[in-house]
């Protein structure tokens, strides 16, 4: 089979799956909390055929060597987790981190979760809890008579309850941060996990260790910028049909040399 041939199928699927990440992060341009991916790809083994440095002469080295690409491949993606648009909601139950750091939540299967949507719901116990019923950690219980709760920018949590001059303290909310965010696996609904690769979580109080402030009645945005998706579409269509030129021409070589036999 003609070498190019098979070079060009890895472009192929390569820009293919890369147009898949794309429209994943086009489709979640809304999400609150939404990190975009990005692709990463290598080149694939080479072909040795003169070895750069290998004696020509007595006296002489080839300067570069014969070398033959055999394609690329997709080898990961990478999470940027740049902070998102900031958005205004005035809900008290919505906060945003400002910085570094993520909510932590706890899951079904007894783990904690970790994102970045903030946007907060009271269960029906009154704890504070994800659009999925995944329970805040630590726990926050808002009491039925509370007419005002106020989150401050390093977590505490405070309410006025009927009938009290005090406010009552409802507890502390923390962050969690990561040496190596990128190695969070994420899971759906707005939850990463922890990895080997991302190290254990660093919990500290909003503000502490490099984490960002709680902003209260303010969302974060999806990080995807619409316009800057559109043209890694248009780029990697080009390329896609590039690899597909190379399989047309490749074809039609085959098919002289056939013809010529």
């Amino acid at each position: 089979m003609h070498g190019a041939l098979h070079v060009a199928k890895t472009g192929l699927s390569a820009q293919d799956t890369n147009l898949k990440i794309i429209s994943n992060n086009l489709a979640n341009v809304s999400t609150v909390g939404f990190k975009k991916d990005r692709a990463v790809f290598e080149d694939l083994l080479y072909q040795i055929r003169r070895q750069p440095g290998a004696q020509n002469a007595e006296d002489t080295q080839l300067p570069s060597g014969l070398q033959v690409g055999n394609g690329t491949r997709l080898v990961s993606t990478q999470k940027m987790f740049q902070t998102g648009e900031m958005q205004v909601t005035d809900n008290a139950f919505d906060l945003a981190i400002g910085g570094a750091g993520f909510f932590q939540v706890l899951l079904p299967n007894g783990e904690t979760g970790y994102t970045r949507n903030g946007q907060f719901h009271l269960g029906p116990e009154g704890q504070l809890v994800t659009a999925e019923g995944f329970p805040l950690l630590p726990e926050i219980n808002v009491p039925q008579d509370a007419i005002e709760v106020s989150i401050g920018s390093d977590g505490t949590v405070q309410a006025v309850v009927a009938g009290q001059v005090e406010l009552d303290d409802l507890g502390q909310i923390e962050l969690a941060n990561f040496i190596n965010p990128q190695g969070l696996q994420a899971s759906g609904a707005n939850i990463f996990i922890e990895t080997a690769a991302s190290g254990a979580p660093q919990v500290v109080i909003a503000g502490e260790e490099g984490t960002g402030f709680i902003n209260q009645g303010w969302v974060e945005g999806s990080n995807v910028n619409a316009v800057e998706e559109l043209v890694n579409m248009i780029t990697t269509q080009r390329a896609y049909e590039i690899n597909s030129k190379v399989i047309s021409t490749a074809d039609q070589m085959l098919s002289f040399a056939t013809q010529q036999l």
